[in-house]
Parts: structure tokens; C-alpha cells; sequence
């Protein structure tokens, strides 16, 4: 399969995730609004939501995926048809070692929950003793999921490594499926009550998931077996890459949980769910466009860098990030032009606001400003990590860290909890200009023709949509007090439109002619070791 088929697997079965996401997100701003039991939960569903996006599907994954590989290929090199099977030996010798360890860490995380979260919170000076029990106890609740998602990432990585990338996109599906049903089946009668039934459903999800990939494993002929732990070779090489990829992977994680932090210390009540909605719609690129590119290339630079094929290499990287700029552009474009009326038309209904519209929505549009940002660090990682360089990105992130912490430090009292979406949009585009001049200094990356030829005319496009979508957003602002359906229905046709004017200009602006998009989805016979760089 091509890169871009890869992706738009991936991406389509994320969409579908993320729809259901904004549904489960509608009906939480109904049910529980933007107060103290949905400040509370969201700080709870933070914790175990930083360590997964951390070391379960972040470093884990990033350096899994390339020893797994390697694994495979050497040995199909010294003899062919036992590739799987020494690395189904590898994979299992890893699973010995985290499983023990997961039990241990959750267990210790439970029992600290109450000192986790006064450091994050500073005990919710606004909130006063309530609120900061009920995130304790929140937090005791979801925090399994951890070690749950955590095993599913290590199985979606074999499963990724066999081209078999539907499989682990659909599992985050079982997620919002769970807590949507508790919501409108198990809610009780009051926010707090229906905040716990949603944390509930966050564990209950991840055991749902874990049994999904279980059987997914088995039928793919890829069953693990739990054995006595022992820190192998390739298990110490693997836990000695993995810390340094947590903090490279989790920049973006880490700044929102600085950014978080520091709402709910010196901001109103109502400032954490604001950033959360901001984020969650903010994170749809991200997922769609960014995770689906990064997981589809790792295992393709993972095999033509063990094969010593640089030009392939180089030419995987190019096309991703060709790639995520034609998805990218687009969707920031609309993040920032139409943000009123996206949040307005999805959010507010119940005890959301008004005024909660108008806080999450101008967060969204600083939120925005780093879309292409945020896109880019999860395909230009890929070429470290493929190279089982852990540390590079690490050091990287960390600058981009600090200048997260310093720009919030300065933002968040002229501006409030905008400065804290600009700070984040700021240091994303720092992290991106580094891993760039690295990868470009190293010779590992080198911007081609065609990439050179296509970006200004894609970023062309994207702003004549987003001249479109401002005139388009009087047209429908009379719409969006009325009901929900009605709402959803009328933003439907206000993207719809704007990606019929992207469309339109990409052709006009000549970045892809009718041919080269028909081209890039269309189906390339390949062996699952084979390059899939070609677009």
C-alpha cells in the first residue's frame, strides 16, 4: 500500500473516533458543563491521558515499532519465513517485563493520587476541599486505563508492523463508544455523579480495547506468551531508548499539562474545560492528519534504513510532509477563521454557555495557530526514531518545553487563558524548526522539487478558503440558534463549501493537477517490506 492509502486507513478509522469523540464531548458540556465536576474530571483523565500519550502510544510505540522490525528483517535475511517468529520472541520478552512493571506503577499512582493532583492543582484554590476530593477520587478511578492502553500499544505495534494498521486505529473507537453510552444510559442526577459514570467508562474502555487487540493478535498468528521477566539484550536497548523518547514524544502532552496546570491555579473556574474543548478540537488534525502520517511511515523508514536505502528514506520524508501540509493547511484555515461558529454550533447547549463559547473559542483560534506545527513533529520524529536516536528529539522537545513555560509565564496575565493557546502554538513551531535543521544538517532529509514546487501553492489554497469561510460564517450565523441537529447540519455545509473552495484552488493555483490526486489514492501492489514513500 502507498503512504497516502496507509494514512487515509488510519485517518479515516481516527475521523470516525473523533466524530464519535465530539459526540461524547456535546453530550459532556450538556450533562456536565464547564464547572467543578467537569474541572475535576478533566484534571483526573489528564494523569493517565499524559502517561499514555507518553510511553504507551508514544515512546513506546516510536521505539517498538523499529526494533520489531529490524528483528524481522535480519532474521528474514539470514533465513527466510522466520521473521515473525524472532520477533514474536522479541515482543514477548518485552510484554514479561511491562506487564510486571505496569501493575507496579499504576498500583503506586493510585495510592498517590491525592499528592499527583494537589501538584498539578495546588489543591484548586478556587474550588476549595470538594473539588479537590472529587479529583482525587477521579483520578483513583481512571488511572488502570493506564496500564490497560499501555498493552494495547504493544500489540497495535506488531500489528502496525505487519501492515495491518486498521486494527489498533479502530481500538480508540471502543473508548468513546463506552463513555458515550454511559452518558446517555448511566448518567445520574447530578454533574458529580455523571462525571464519575464517565470515569467508569475510561476503565472499562481499556480492558474493551485490550481484548480487541488480543484477537486481533491471535488471528494475525502473533499471540504473545507471559513469561518469567528477563532483561535480555534487546529488552535493556529497548528500556535505555525509551525515556528520552517519552519526553521527545510527549512535548506537545507536557505543554498542555503546564498549560492545564497553570489554569487552574491562576485562572477562573471554567478555564480548564475551556482549554480542554479548545483542545479536543484542536487535536482532530492532529489525529487525523499527524498520528495517521507518523504511524504509517515509521515501519517504511524502519525497513529502507536497515536496508541502507537513504534516497528512499529521504523520499518517505518529503512525501509526508507534502502530505501533511495538503491536510494540514485546510484545517487550520477553518480552526481559526470559523471558530465561533464551530464551537457555538457543537458545544453550546445545557449548562454550556454563552460565555463558554466565546472562552473556548478564542483559545481555539491560538490553539490553531500551530496546527501545521503540531502535524509536522509527528512526521519529522519518525526519522530520528527510525534511526533508534531517542535522545536527539528529547533534547529538542526540552527547548521547546521552555520556551512553552516562559511564553505562559509571560502570556497568562495580559491575556488570560489566550496566552496560554499562543504559548503552546509558539513552542510547537520551535520544536518543528529544530527537528527540521537537524534532520537537514545530518543529511538525512533534503527538501526535493517537487516539495519546493507544491507548499506556497498549497498554503495558497488554504487561504482562499479562509477568505470563503469568513464570508460564509455571517451567512450562517443566524442558523446557529436553533437546535443542535439543525446546528450540526449547517456547519456541515459550511465545511463542505470551504473544502469544495479548497479543492477548487488547488487546482487553480496548479499545487496538484485532476490526475496527481486520483494518483495518490490509488492502489500500489507491494510485499509488506516494501517502500511505501510513493504518493
Amino acid at each position: 500500500m502507498s503512504l497516502v492509502r496507509n494514512s487515509i486507513t488510519i485517518g479515516g478509522l481516527t475521523l470516525v473516533s473523533r466524530v464519535l469523540g465530539l459526540l461524547r464531548d456535546m453530550l459532556m458540556a450538556r450533562y456536565v458543563g464547564a464547572g467543578l465536576a467537569s474541572d475535576a474530571f478533566l484534571i483526573a483523565w489528564r494523569l493517565p491521558n499524559l502517561f499514555r500519550a507518553l510511553f504507551a502510544e508514544g515512546a513506546f510505540a516510536a521505539v517498538f515499532v523499529p526494533l520489531f522490525n529490524k528483528k524481522m528483517t535480519e532474521a528474514e535475511r539470514e533465513k527466510a519465513q522466520t521473521g515473525l517468529t524472532a520477533a514474536r520472541t522479541f515482543a514477548s520478552q518485552v510484554l514479561s517485563v511491562l506487564f510486571p512493571f505496569l501493575v507496579l506503577f499504576t498500583g503506586l499512582m493510585m495510592l498517590a493520587a491525592g499528592p499527583v493532583v494537589w501538584a498539578m492543582t495546588g489543591g484548586f484554590p478556587d474550588g476549595g476541599p470538594e473539588k479537590f476530593a472529587l479529583a482525587r477520587h477521579l483520578t483513583i478511578i481512571t488511572f488502570p486505563y493506564l496500564a490497560l492502553i499501555s498493552l494495547v500499544s504493544l500489540l497495535g505495534g506488531i500489528l502496525n508492523s505487519l501492515n495491518r494498521f486498521w486494527v489498533n486505529a479502530a481500538a480508540p473507537i471502543l473508548l468513546n463508544i463506552c463513555m458515550i453510552i454511559a452518558l446517555i444510559f448511566f448518567r445520574g442526577d447530578s454533574e458529580v455523579e455523571t462525571a464519575v459514570t464517565q470515569a467508569i467508562a475510561v476503565t472499562v474502555s481499556g480492558a474493551l480495547q485490550l481484548l480487541w487487540l488480543m484477537w486481533a493478535c491471535h488471528r494475525a498468528g502473533a499471540s504473545l506468551k507471559l513469561a518469567l521477566p528477563r532483561l535480555t539484550p534487546d529488552v535493556k536497548l529497548m528500556l535505555a531508548l525509551i525515556a528520552p523518547a517519552a519526553i521527545g514524544q510527549g512535548a506537545i502532552q507536557f505543554n498542555l499539562l503546564i498549560s492545564t496546570s497553570l489554569a487552574a491555579r491562576f485562572l477562573p473556574e471554567g478555564s480548564v474545560s475551556w482549554l480542554y474543548y479548545a483542545d479536543r478540537l484542536n487535536q482532530l488534525p492532529l489525529g487525523l492528519i499527524g498520528i495517521a502520517i507518523g504511524t504509517a511511515i515509521l515501519p517504511a523508514l524502519s525497513r529502507q534504513i536497515s536496508g541502507a536505502d537513504t534516497k528512499a528514506a529521504s523520499d518517505t520524508q518529503n512525501r509526508a510532509v507534502e502530505l501533511a501540509l495538503f491536510f494540514a493547511m485546510p484545517a487550520t484555515a477553518a480552526l481559526i477563521v470559523s471558530a465561533i461558529p464551530i464551537v457555538h454550533g457543537i458545544f453550546e447547549h445545557g449548562a454550556f454557555t454563552a460565555a463558554d463559547t466565546q472562552g473556548t473559542a478564542a483559545v481555539l483560534m491560538a490553539f490553531s495557530a500551530g496546527v501545521p506545527a503540531y502535524v509536522l513533529i509527528k512526521v519529522l520524529t519518525p526519522g530520528f526514531y527510525a534511526r533508534s536516536d531517542t535522545k536527539t528529539p528529547l533534547r529538542l522537545a526540552l527547548w521547546s518545553m521552555l520556551v512553552n513555560l516562559i511564553g505562559n509565564l509571560i502570556l497568562i496575565w495580559p491575556l488570560a487563558h489566550i496566552g496560554v493557546g499562543v504559548a503552546t502554538a509558539i513552542s510547537a513551531w520551535v520544536n518543528v524548526a529544530l527537528l527540521w535543521f537537524t534532520l537537514r544538517k545530518r543529511g538525512h532529509i533534503a527538501v526535493d522539487a517537487r516539495l519546493k514546487q507544491k507548499a506556497w501553492r498549497i498554503v495558497l489554497a488554504a487561504a482562499l478558503m479562509g477568505v470563503a469561510l469568513f464570508f460564509g460564517n455571517e451567512i450562517i450565523e443566524d442558523q446557529l440558534g436553533t437546535g443542535l441537529w439543525r446546528r450540526i447540519a449547517v456547519l456541515s455545509v459550511l465545511v463542505s463549501v470551504g473544502g469544495a473552495v479548497y479543492a477548487l484552488a488547488i487546482l487553480l493555483f496548479g499545487a496538484y493537477r485532476m490526475q496527481e490526486l486520483k494518483s495518490l489514492f490509488r492502489r500500489r501492489a507491494a510485499s509488506p517490506a516494501a517502500n511505501i514513500s510513493e504518493s
